[in-house]
């Protein structure tokens, strides 16, 4: 298999799950300016939407879209619980978080990277993003994962997501159970792993 990412982008879900489940696979960056991998290919012939992430699998077809493929790998490996089993209520939650990480927060931050987004306009959409976020916050509370016991597919997005705070100006440290959920999920060594190989996290 092959990840397609560009550095601290929702490809870094797919990137930490596919070290959690303990996948062989390649890493191929991409320059969303361009369309550009970093071996000159034509990142619109592998994803047309031009995004990441982007999964080759090893029969030659494309995964694309985070949700879809953290979950297709943590099917492929069942063994490691990264999901509760297909239809269980669990299964159910854990797609109701990530359908929440994904249009209430992901999409959420997406107007506040927009440089062409009226300043009046960012306002509105991070207080509306700060409520999610103390949706979340709640949901945490008391527990270490955001199913409960156990870290899944959605604690990687999540933690993904959260980790955009910083570059526009929302502080999680309002939230401390939040603030204390990322330094949690931080210590992972997949996670740890993941971040070094896109260049987010130095060697020490």
């Amino acid at each position: 298999m092959k990840l397609y990412y560009s550095p601290g982008a929702c490809s870094l879900s797919p990137h930490i799950i596919l070290n959690e489940g303990g996948f062989s696979f390649d890493r191929e960056r991409v320059d969303l300016a361009s369309k550009k991998t970093e071996t000159g290919a034509d990142y619109a012939a592998i994803n047309p939407d031009g995004y990441v992430p982007a999964l080759l699998l090893d029969d030659g077809q494309v995964l694309t879209e985070g949700p879809a493929i953290i979950q297709y790998l943590a099917d492929r490996v069942p063994e490691k619980k990264l999901a509760p089993p297909l239809g269980t209520l669990e299964r159910y939650r854990l797609m109701q978080w990530l359908n929440f990480i994904s249009t209430e927060l992901h999409k959420g931050f997406s107007p506040l990277f927009h440089p062409q987004a009226p300043k009046e306009w960012k306002t509105v959409v991070a207080a509306q993003l700060g409520r999610r976020l103390s949706t979340v916050s709640r949901q945490l509370e008391g527990k270490d994962w955001l199913l409960g016991e156990g870290f899944t597919v959605a604690d990687a997005y999540l933690f993904t997501v959260l980790g955009w705070g910083r570059h526009v100006g929302i502080d999680v440290e309002q939230w401390p159970v939040l603030q204390a959920y990322q330094g949690r999920v931080s210590t992972r060594p997949a996670v740890q792993s993941a971040l070094k190989a896109e260049g987010l996290l130095q060697d020490t």
